[in-house]
């Protein structure tokens, strides 16, 4: 038999390598911001354009490359951050795989323009699909700028996966968010197509954050400090009562690398347990310092999630500091027992002299008059006698005429357009339903009854009656006196221009949409104003989760969401009237059986069905 094992070629081998490497343009950006970082930058340029797929350009004024580190910084394995297998359990570096570059420039048109202090001039390489294309002396400052152009050139069912620009960008802008929060301390500067996205000058780390997410973030934020043996806390956490409906706002940083742990994740949400709603989310920004021996970053090629050598004492410690921040900074509510609030001194009185109290005698008092009032007589009604009840209807026969021919009366015919059910008569003359357990709606048909589950039923109202608003553009806006102003981060108020037009054909009036806040002069009817912000706040969660790629999706987004947050939910009371007019609006609905969320609405069990129970 012939050999059938043979090496690959570089190409192809690189082309796979960048399978797990480079998922999407965001992964260029994390691969070369990290390689920048770890030049000993200061100063780092972001230019995207399309979404990164016609341009991404790193530019860091760091060591530079000479020309024989530029040739093998491109091949595979090859670095400069670790010699040996030890050093991978002592890591202090981003980079140290030395499979980032050689992926993206498999898949991708780079360019290099690189030179170090010492040299008198740099170098510049172009390379196409892993080949050297031109190799030549260039003059350039201190540093490297690496430019990728054409991702997935080579590989169009890789490019066709790729999200809208929009989505693109979203991504791209989250990766920034977490180098950026990492190193404070070096300045940053984010262009997308052209324009000025963020001018991040170098700071701390309360300072970096409120610079990203908006002015108003700075009351948002708690203090969190420990310091250990094991571990070192620092960082911040959002107050209880700006929780959202959207996991945006968490960041972990394990020695200033960006990571993922649903572990750690858990302890900070046990530690606002009691203190927020079992569907909200609190916002972090939690560094944690460990010895690097302790962790394991090279289990994943992305770098994300790290294995920790004693993941329960971390646990501890930081569902520990956390609630120790809560209740220093008097956010958790608490009672003081030992101070009798009766022995305080009102802050109006403390200036005030005090009154010599005077008394004063009533002259005319008299201790033996008779001032008991008189008691007053309460009438009562008896039950009268019958007789002669006939007499109340003497002269109504001259009124209404003697006699009465009701031959020629007729009655209105019923219109019926149609059954529900198969076989079944329609549910619109229904007069009678019951609530059972604050979940169903219970009413009966010919054949047997219906089961309603109500939350999902006004989804299913809510959701045609948005989406015909957004169709037909005719929705009513409810003015409001006061204006609400209302703060979000730089890429929510992105997510909130792309819906816009959305959600003014719902009914939203804006009268400004700045960098980090808006301002709503009008609501939909059924929009309460109570609840504005955490309809936005689910919105701007949904269409993260969901990235739509054209219109129809948005708006079956913007409406899916509005009907799931601003329907009846379980547990909630209905009258008789409510109960009858979502049965009827129910049944009008174009499709009635599921919901928007593809789940059954109702079940109908028959007579037989019902009889079989008592056999």
């Amino acid at each position: 038999m012939a050999d059938i094992i043979q090496l690959l070629p570089d190409h192809v081998a690189n082309q796979i390598a960048a399978g797990e490497v480079v998922q999407r343009p965001a992964s260029v950006v994390k691969e070369l911001l990290e390689n920048a970082i770890d030049a000993g930058s200061d100063v780092v340029k972001l230019i995207i354009k399309d979404g990164g797929k016609a341009l991404i350009q790193v530019i860091d004024n760091g060591i530079g490359m000479s020309t024989t580190d530029a040739r093998l910084s491109f091949e595979r394995h090859a670095t400069s951050k670790i010699t040996c297998a030890e050093d991978l359990f002592n890591l202090s570096t981003k980079g140290f795989r030395g499979e980032a570059l050689a992926s993206i420039a498999a898949i991708a048109h780079v360019e290099l323009l690189t030179k170090t202090e010492t040299d008198e001039i740099g170098v510049q390489l172009k390379i196409e699909g892993s080949k050297i294309i031109n190799q030549d002396p260039i003059v350039t400052p201190k540093g490297t700028s690496l430019c990728v152009k054409n991702l997935f050139f080579n590989i169009p069912a890789r490019r066709n996966f790729l999200k809208s620009n929009q989505v693109e960008f979203r991504h791209i802008t989250d990766e920034f968010h977490r180098v950026a929060l990492a190193h404070p301390t070096i300045e940053f500067h984010f262009y997308n197509n052209g324009s000025e996205i963020f001018n991040l000058p170098k700071s701390n780390y309360r300072q970096r954050i409120v610079n990203i997410f908006g002015g108003k973030t700075n009351e948002k934020l708690v203090p969190v400090i420990e310091e250990t043996q094991v571990l070192k806390i620092s960082g911040f956490i959002t107050k209880p009562e700006f929780a959202k409906k959207s996991r945006g706002e968490q960041f972990f940083f394990v020695n200033n690398r960006f990571i993922k742990s649903p572990y750690l994740h858990h302890a900070v949400v046990s530690a606002f347990e009691g203190l927020i709603r079992s569907d909200n989310h609190p916002g972090y920004f939690l560094y944690l310092d460990v010895d690097p021996a302790s962790i394991d970053i090279n289990i994943h090629p992305t770098k994300t999630e790290i294995k920790f050598d004693d993941e329960h004492t971390l646990y501890a410690l930081l569902r520990s500091a956390i609630k120790h921040a809560l209740g220093q900074f008097n956010v958790v509510p608490a009672l003081d027992f030992e101070q009798d609030q009766n022995l305080e001194t009102p802050y109006n009185y403390k200036s005030k002299i005090a009154e010599v109290p005077r008394v004063t005698v009533n002259p005319t008092f008299n201790p033996f008059a008779d001032d008991t009032p008189k008691a007053t007589r309460v009438p009562i009604y008896e039950k009268q006698s019958a007789k002669g009840w006939e007499n109340m209807f003497v002269g109504l026969e001259s009124k209404v005429g003697k006699e009465r021919d009701f031959s020629s009366v007729s009655f209105e015919s019923e219109t019926i357009t149609g059954s529900i059910f198969n076989n079944e008569p329609e549910v619109d003359h229904v007069s009678t339903t019951l609530q059972l357990k604050r979940k169903y709606i219970i009413t009966t048909i010919k054949s047997g009854m219906v089961i309603i589950d109500q939350s999902r039923a006004h989804q299913r109202v809510l959701y045609e009656n948005f989406l015909k608003n957004i169709t037909v553009k005719e929705a009513v806006s409810q003015q409001l006196l006061f204006p609400i102003s209302l703060s979000f981060s730089k890429s929510d108020i992105a997510i909130i221009n792309e819906i816009k037009d959305s959600l003014l054909t719902l009914g939203f009036a804006f009268d400004t949409v700045e960098d980090d806040s808006i301002e709503i002069s009008g609501v939909p009817i059924m929009v309460p104003e109570s609840e504005v912000g955490m309809v936005l706040d689910q919105l701007i969660a949904d269409y993260q989760l969901d990235a739509p790629e054209d219109s129809f999706s948005q708006s079956d987004i913007v409406s899916k969401t509005l009907c799931k947050t601003l329907a009846v939910k379980t547990g909630e009371q209905l009258d008789s009237e409510s109960q009858l007019a979502l049965v009827n609006d129910l049944f009008a609905c174009k499709e009635y059986k599921i919901s928007p969320f593809n789940k059954p609405i109702y079940i109908t069990m028959t007579g037989d069905d019902i009889d079989k129970k008592f056999f």
